[in-house]
This record gives structure tokens, sequence and C-alpha cells, in this order.
């Protein structure tokens, strides 16, 4: 009875526990399809996001920003080079030429593409103007295209570096070349597809962008540490504002900032150029940290003064700190590169990834061979870098592939101008006589106009005013050479200034160049309020009273053309 009374109990615990196995085993299983299900949202998120590592959108946004800086700069060549180095420019290349030709034996062969590497010397040098119109012309054209449709390859990257490299020896900027020729090996060779597919962007050619970004900050900040006093005692930011080459209407503002805001601009200055650079090399974030600081950096000296295309090229190689899944935000979500980068991902997270095929072990080669170039070219640089006796701005090689850089390394405490005056009168020393002023198109000069806001446009002329005033004309003759084409009403050079006081009257008898020390008004104090950005005091004489008679033996010394009297072209 016992055992037959035993066996539904023993029956109804066998079904109790299996209920228990199976609503365990339901549990467990449903544990485990969250899990996968998780693991395949997840999966599939990485599916439809860019992930680190890659480079191909940091390539379309460096080119297109490289571009941007060819496009200026061959823009503000186009206009202003004819004025200035043209046929009947202020410095004529072809003089330069002509001495180049003569200082290798008078031929024009390897040692003098060596020296001065130009297109300018296969032209025909009877229409020079011609040339450099042409070669600027050219120049925007190729780089409007690859700014606008963000394509290029080797060919129009080379063709842009040529075309820079022939305007580079007479007076352009040579961090452009360093940075142009870096972009060649970005492209592939023949194909303008912004994503090509076989020609995934080299790591080593987006290090050699960091490695600049690296040499050009600590450049700036070691020659300023090695320089002016200044930096070292956390004054400079009281002056750069007010003596900077070409000041804008910030300036004005930030030059009266308190003192406590000027010693931590300081402060900072050497931090972004000393120390954050370093970040470059501790990893995706840390390097990513040094771009942001870097670009925020150059912007705030963007919207502080008037330094050319300079802090926008400074910009580009910092745009490497980043790869495609931090720029992604730039592009168009589900269309065009973006899309095409999530694809080349997902068939690598696939394991289908391209199988390299001879062009592609050709390019690891030619991206090896870059690192190697670029390494052993840095060597001179680094040892710059280290000396007590640091140079900058200053090339190692005559391609100016690999440079050293700097800027301020000293400070000028008072901003001197040379203000050009003319008059009619016959009589220069006649006290009654009525001096004129010229004006530039940007540099002080009238005390009532508001400083102008360019960037990154370029005014040289006005830029090597300011280096004028701070030597003699004896060290700048070109300064004569102006006081001459003002005495002729040459249009040529009267088109790079803003005012010409003589403009539909008789050409100025004599001209002469009057030193003035410039200080910004007060704001809010009377001058300011009757109008007065500046407020000048006269030092003295930059260079006397001169006549086109008595020019007469100075241009011929020179073998400049002696200006003749046109009619009124300004």
């Amino acid at each position: 009875m016992a055992t037959s009374g035993e066996a539904p109990d023993s029956s109804v615990r066998r079904r109790r526990v299996g209920s228990r196995r199976t609503e365990t085993d339901s549990v467990l299983t449903g544990k485990e399809d969250e899990a996968d299900t998780s693991r395949d949202s997840e999966k599939q998120k990485q599916l439809l996001s860019l992930q680190p590592g890659t480079y191909w959108l940091t390539r379309i946004v460096l080119l297109r920003s490289v571009a941007f800086i060819y496009f200026v700069a061959f823009s503000v060549a186009y206009n202003q080079n004819k004025q200035l180095i043209g046929e009947h420019g202020l410095m004529p290349c072809k003089n330069y030429l002509n001495s180049v030709k003569r200082y290798v034996g008078g031929k024009i062969g390897m040692a003098a593409l060596a020296y001065t590497p130009s297109l300018l010397w296969f032209m025909d040098w009877s229409d020079m103007d011609a040339n450099l119109d042409g070669i600027a012309l050219v120049g925007m054209a190729l780089s409007g295209f690859v700014l606008v449709t963000g394509m290029a390859n080797m060919i129009i990257m080379v063709t842009l570096w040529v075309l820079y490299h022939s305007l580079v020896n007479v007076g352009q900027l040579c961090q452009l070349l360093e940075t142009g020729f870096l972009a060649i090996f970005l492209c592939p060779v023949w194909t303008l597809s912004q994503v090509p597919r076989r020609c995934p962007p080299s790591l080593i050619c987006i290090w050699t962008f960091r490695w600049l970004i690296v040499r050009i900050m600590l450049g700036a900040g070691l020659i300023k540490i090695r320089g002016d006093k200044c930096w070292r005692d956390l004054t400079c930011m009281d002056y750069h504002y007010e003596t900077q080459p070409v000041p804008n209407p910030m300036s004005y503002y930030m030059h009266r900032s308190p003192w406590w805001f000027h010693r931590f601009e300081t402060l900072s200055n050497h931090f972004i150029e000393l120390i954050v650079p370093f970040f470059t090399f501790l990893g995706r974030r840390m390097c990513m940290v040094n771009g942001a600081l870097q670009i925020l950096f150059q912007m705030v000296l963007i919207i502080s003064g008037n330094l050319s295309f300079l802090n926008w090229l400074t910009i580009v190689p910092s745009l490497a700190c980043f790869d495609d899944a931090s720029l992604g935000f730039l592009f168009r979500s589900g269309a065009g590169p973006k899309k095409t980068v999530l694809e080349i991902q997902n068939e690598d997270a696939a394991g289908r990834t391209l199988k390299p095929n001879k062009g592609m072990l050709i390019r690891r080669v030619v991206n090896i061979s870059l690192g190697v170039l670029i390494g052993f070219l840095s060597v001179p640089v680094v040892m710059n870098l280290l000396s007590s006796r640091q140079v900058m701005n200053t090339s190692f090689d005559p391609l100016r592939i690999v440079n050293t850089y700097g800027a301020f390394g000293s400070i000028t405490k008072e901003r001197t101008e040379v203000i050009f005056q003319g008059t009619l009168s016959p009589d220069p020393k006649d006290p009654e006589a009525v001096w004129e002023e010229y004006q530039f198109l940007c540099k002080p000069g009238d005390i009532y106009r508001r400083p102008c806001l360019i960037s990154p446009y370029h005014y040289r002329l006005d830029w090597l005013m300011w280096f004028a005033a701070f030597q003699t004309y004896e060290q700048s003759e070109w300064v004569i050479h102006i006081a001459g084409c003002l005495l002729s009403n040459d249009s040529t050079v009267l088109s790079l200034l803003d005012h010409n006081p003589f403009h539909g009257r008789d050409p100025p008898r004599w001209v002469r160049g009057e030193h003035f020390r410039y200080k910004f008004s007060q704001p809010g104090s009377p001058s300011a309020a009757q109008g007065k950005w500046w407020l000048r005091k006269r030092i003295g004489p930059y260079f006397p009273a001169v006549d086109l008679e008595g020019l007469r033996g100075y241009f011929q010394s020179r073998n400049w053309p002696h200006p003749h009297i046109a009619t009124q072209r300004s």
C-alpha cells in the first residue's frame, strides 16, 4: 500500500521538478535571445555608424582645405604679382632670375633649376606679366575645381605644387609648398573618385601631416621662449595687437583687454605651442584634443588680426588629427562619400577586403618611401629646433619639402608707419607747400579709417611696408621705387593703393616719406568719440623729398627703368 501510495506523490514531484527545469531553461533561453538581439543591434549600429581608424573622409577634408589655400594664394598672385614682380613691378622677377643665371655661370641648366626651381625659366621672358598671369589663372582653375568637387588626383596636385613653386621663389609662402607636397600623396594617380576603393588613404601620409603641425607649433613656441624677453615675463600680448603687421577691428578692442587677460593669453600660447603638440603621440583621443586646440588657437588668431592665409594654412595639418568617425558629421548621411565609406568599413568587418593588386603594392612602396624621405629631411629641422641658435622660416632643401617655421620671436613695442606724401609745390622746402597723403589698402594711415578685415586674403605691399617701417629706406630700396612710380602716376603701383590724392590732377612734383609713431585711441575717449581709431606723432623724415630728375641716377644704378610722367590712369 505504501508503495502504491508513494507513486502518485513521486510522479507529482517529478512533474514539478520538470516544470521548474523547463521554466529555468526558458528563462535562460530568453536571456540568451536578448543577448543575441543586443549583439545584433550593436552590430547593426556599427554597420550604420562610422568606425574609428580609417581616413577616407579625412582625405577629402584635407584636399579641399589645401585647395582653398591654393585658390587664395593664386588669387593674391593674380591680382598683385604684376605690380610687385612683373615686367615693371617694384621688384621684377626677371632681374632676380638674371642674377641667378649669372651666379650659376650664365646658363639655364640644372644648376639654375636647383637654385631656383621655377617654370619661369622655360617661358618667354619678353612678356613676363603674361607668364605670371597664366600661372596664377591655371592655379586658380585647378584649385577651384578641387575645392568645389572634392575630387583630385596626383596629376592635379603635382601641377598645383609645380605652379606655386614657380612663384614661391619670388616672395610666396614656404609652408604652403610643404603642405601641398604632402597632399600629392593623399591622391590616387588617375581617378577623380572621392573614395577610390583601391587607393586607401595612407596612414604614413596622415602622420606626415601630423608631424608638420608638431614642427610648426614647436618652432613657433621655441623661437618665442628663446627670443624676446616679453614672452618669458608674459607681457608680449600687451603690445601684439597694436604692433602686428596689419591689425583688424578686433585688434583695437583686444589691445585694451585687462592686464591679467594678456598674461593668460601668453601662458595659453606657450601651452598650446610647447605642450599640446606632444598630445599627437598619446593615442587617438589625445591626438584629436591636439587637433581641436590647434584649430581653436588658429581661429582666435584669425579673429584678432590679418595674418594673410597663414593661420588658415596652419589649420590644414591639424585636420589630420581626426579620423572618419570624428569627421563624419561634415558629410550627408545615407549618400555620397559617407555612404561609400560605411560600405567599405562593413566589407572589411565581414572579411571581404580587396586583395592587393600590383598598383596597390607599388603605392605602399611609394608611401613608405615618402615616410623615409620626410624622416631624412627632418633631421636638420629637428637639429635646428634643439639648437640654442634656432632660426625660423628656413628651408634646408632646394625643393622646400621640409622646412622650419616660427613667428613673432620678437615683438615690436611701438608701431611706426611710413606715410607717402606728395606736393605740387615747385619747392619742397617751402613752408607753405601743401603735402597730401597717399593711403594704402589696409595698413594704418588715415587715423579716422577703421582697421580693415581681409583674412585670408593678403595685401603683400601693406605687409612689406610694416617691415620697412622699422628699417631704413637704404635697407628697403623698393620704397624709393614706389616714390618714383608715384611721381609718374604709374597706374600699376597706384592699383595697390586705396587713395591717390592727385587723382584727376597733375602728378606731384615731389614725393617724400614721413615716419610716424601710431597708437590705438582709447575706446570711449574724446579722440574715439571724434572717430579716431589711431593717434599718431611724427618721428621725422623716412626719406627726403625726391623728384623724377633727382631719381634718374638712383634708378640707373639699380637697373630700374626710369619712370616717365604718364597721363592720369589711376
